[in-house]
């Protein structure tokens, strides 16, 4: 998937079909002078329903198409004739999308399994025809019901990664490389800040043929759950991730300042973020030789005490058997 293919927010209009009108009908045959009313119902308003695949990785589908409107459903007839439903308009989506009211920013429902759906407008009910009204003091109704209309709502579709793991860090500490190495994803990978401008997902190869998925988010800066920079617009999808990998690089000037902001803009964005199970890859460490990286562990014994750390080098390809397993022992 190119990057400029992934589309992770999408508005929608959507509209669903009006009921049918019920007949007015009067029995007309030979032999039946008096037939009275037997007019049928209008069919039911075609639903407009969003649907969750499997196969589908991003919104880039519905890009393209903001506008989603289902039938009107068909008048009834003679004989009693219930006209037919209109039909429904199916919205597909992938898994862990959420979908909000444009109005109210209020939460509708989110799709998580394959296969679910949900009505997000529903069609109008059909009118009922002239058959019903008719009674002992009224034997010769000539009205029926209108349909009722369909509802008409804009609707913003919000796509939250399904991914085991989530990447964490700074612009620039090697989360992109770290994903390249680990797995098959191509990300794309450049010494500059925010190269990567939209989530990464890979799939980590690990033993006896098991995988567990990584998704790397684009860097989060300083003050980005109050929406600076670009990585606010991805802090959605560490929500969905069950274990966060922070990724501070070996040559910051001070590793435990940079977790702890880190940690405090996922706390500023949701704080049950910090419920999630935590591991810390001190990155680039193939800078450090035996002596520097000793004291450092003493420092780093000290400072996370209850959070497991480990040095890795993507490029030298040091430590990174440990933090598989590490991932998948955390993951099960």
């Amino acid at each position: 998937m190119t990057e400029g293919n992934f589309v992770d927010y999408v508005k929608v209009h959507v509209t669903s079909g009006k009921g049918g009108q019920g007949s007015k009908h009067m029995r007309r045959e030979k032999y039946i002078p008096k037939g009275g009313p037997d007019g049928g119902d209008g069919g039911r308003g075609g639903h407009v329903i969003v649907k969750a695949n499997k196969n589908l990785w991003t919104l880039y589908h519905l890009k393209f198409k903001r506008h989603y409107k289902a039938e009107h459903g068909s008048a009834g007839s003679k004989q009693t004739s219930t006209g037919a439903d209109g039909a429904d308009v199916y919205i597909e989506v992938p898994l862990g999308t959420v979908v909000r009211d444009k109005e109210t920013e209020e939460i509708l429902f989110e799709l998580t399994e394959d296969g679910q759906e949900k009505v997000v407008a529903k069609g109008g009910r059909g009118g009922l025809g002239n058959a019903h009204f008719k009674s002992a003091t009224n034997q010769t109704p000539r009205y029926s019901q209108p349909g009722e209309e369909g509802e008409e709502v804009d609707i913003i579709l919000e796509l939250k990664i399904l991914a085991d793991v989530g990447l964490v860090g700074f612009p620039n500490a090697g989360k992109s490389t770290l994903l390249s190495v680990i797995t098959a994803a191509k990300p794309k990978i450049a010494n500059y800040e925010f190269t990567t401008l939209k989530p990464n997902l890979g799939i980590v190869e690990y033993r006896d043929f098991k995988t567990f998925v990584v998704a790397d988010i684009p860097g989060i800066i300083e003050g980005a759950a109050e929406g600076k920079g670009i990585g606010h617009r991805f802090l959605r999808h560490i929500e969905r991730n069950s274990t966060l990998l922070f990724l501070v690089p070996a040559d910051a000037p001070d590793i435990k300042e940079q977790y702890d902001i880190l940690v405090d803009e996922l706390r500023r964005y949701n704080p049950q973020l910090l419920d999630k199970e935590r591991l810390v890859a001190i990155s680039k460490s193939d800078m450090l030789d035996d002596e520097l990286k000793a004291e450092m562990k003493k420092i780093l014994d000290k400072e996370f005490k209850n959070i497991p750390y480990l040095f890795i080098s993507s490029v030298a390809q040091q430590g990174l058997t440990e933090l598989k397993d590490k991932l998948w022992e955390m993951l099960n």
